[in-house]
């Protein structure tokens, strides 16, 4: 299943501007931003509903160029295995398994760029079964 979807866009205050006025009918809005040092990239914005930011968009790329997909993962074991899995397919490394504290305290992620350089992400939001 999948988590979040993330786009790159050309201007991040026309792009908030836009979204938040065209997602408000949907009952989507803006559930979080960060910024280019808590991601070590551009700035990002997180739409959704009832606190969980499902659509994303940030200024750390041209439009068109890479997506971010993101999968959900029922356990920490399983964002290591496609981690794993994924540089052993033929992905490079973009994040290796761990805490993201920056979204939230429990956001376990791992970031893999797949052949084409799409930012492929596996997350679990789920406390460390093993704790």
């Amino acid at each position: 299943m999948l988590d979040h979807v993330g786009i790159p866009v050309s201007d991040y205050a026309r792009s908030l501007a836009f979204y938040t006025q065209a997602l408000a009918p949907l009952g989507i809005g803006l559930v979080m931003e960060v910024t280019p040092e808590m991601t070590g990239n551009g700035s990002a914005a997180g739409f959704g509903s009832d606190g969980n930011p499902y659509f994303w968009f940030g200024d750390d790329g041209a439009p068109g160029e890479h997506t971010h997909v993101a999968f959900a993962a029922d356990s920490r074991a399983r964002v290591d295995a496609f981690h794993a899995a994924a540089l052993a397919a033929g992905g490079r490394d973009n994040g290796t398994p761990g805490l993201r504290p920056h979204y939230h305290a429990n956001y376990y992620g791992a970031f893999v760029l797949d052949p084409d350089g799409h930012n492929i992400e596996a997350v679990c939001h789920l406390p460390d079964a093993s704790a």
